[in-house]
């Protein structure tokens, strides 16, 4: 198996997905490679292309471990369409990608990295599948989603949580319908924290202006295991120090090799 990209497809729907292994390992033949795979998965209104999402893949390959960024429902060149894309769909959809990755012959050890929305998902997923991950790692991760979903304020909007209209509209205009915020309401972070034990790596700039950087405070608090990683005076994609959050994920992930 090459460097390739590709779909996965769940339920009539295509995953849009790129596979990349370490240099070393592609001279090598297909049946004799083995080495840990990461799942990577980018944010709200992201996707796999991103400068910090390709950041991040190409440092996992440059310390070993082969990647497997993946776009979900409604994002990139996946199937669906933006507005309808829910968190219960990018946890059902995970759950296929994770099926997916174990399966793969040369994976050792199977680790799960995401960023922002992705990063919640990474908690999530690690919650629904704890006994699968070696470490996860979610970067500047979102969950304030669910409460903001049921306190009524959610991604600059406010409205009613018990009469949620049927659109949501955004003011770069992003239109979401009012499913997102319903099913957002029906989920809960603290359980999936503590249903996994692992280690966690947590990258957070503190000047985050998307996703406050009190997530990443309380949950390494929750976690077992966990490390947090401060990036001072960033943006939520680490468009000034994207350096720093290279340097902390090669660092975690060369200790899970000892």
């Amino acid at each position: 198996m090459k460097d390739s990209e590709f779909y996965i497809t769940y339920d009539n729907l295509r995953i849009h997905a790129k596979l990349d292994f370490p240099a070393e390992l592609l001279s090598e033949k297909e049946d004799d490679r083995t080495c840990p795979l990461v799942i990577v998965v980018h944010g709200f209104t992201g996707h796999m292309e991103e400068t910090h999402i390709v950041g991040v893949a190409r440092t996992l390959n440059e310390t070993g471990y082969a990647t497997l960024r993946v776009e979900m429902y409604g994002h990139g060149k996946s199937d669906g369409e933006f507005k309808d894309h829910t968190l219960l769909k990018w946890m059902t959809q995970m759950m296929a990608v994770i099926d997916y990755a174990k399966a793969l012959p040369f994976v050792t050890d199977l680790f799960l990295c995401g960023h922002s929305q992705g990063g919640l998902l990474t908690i999530l997923a690690a919650g629904m599948k704890h006994e699968v991950f070696k470490a996860i790692i979610p970067l500047a991760p979102a969950t304030m989603i669910p409460e903001g979903a049921r306190n009524g304020e959610l991604l600059g909007q406010t409205f009613d949580p018990e009469n949620i209209p049927d659109l949501l509209t955004r003011e770069e205009g992003l239109v979401l319908d009012g499913n997102y915020v319903r099913a957002a309401q029906m989920v809960y972070v603290e359980p999936a924290i503590r249903r996994y034990r692992g280690p966690v790596l947590i990258v957070h700039a503190d000047t985050d202006e998307a996703v406050p950087y009190q997530c990443a405070l309380d949950a390494v608090k929750l976690y077992e295991n966990a490390k947090l990683v401060t990036i001072p005076g960033d943006t939520h994609c680490y468009d000034h120090h994207l350096d720093q959050v290279l340097d902390a994920v090669k660092a975690f992930m060369e200790e899970m090799k000892a």
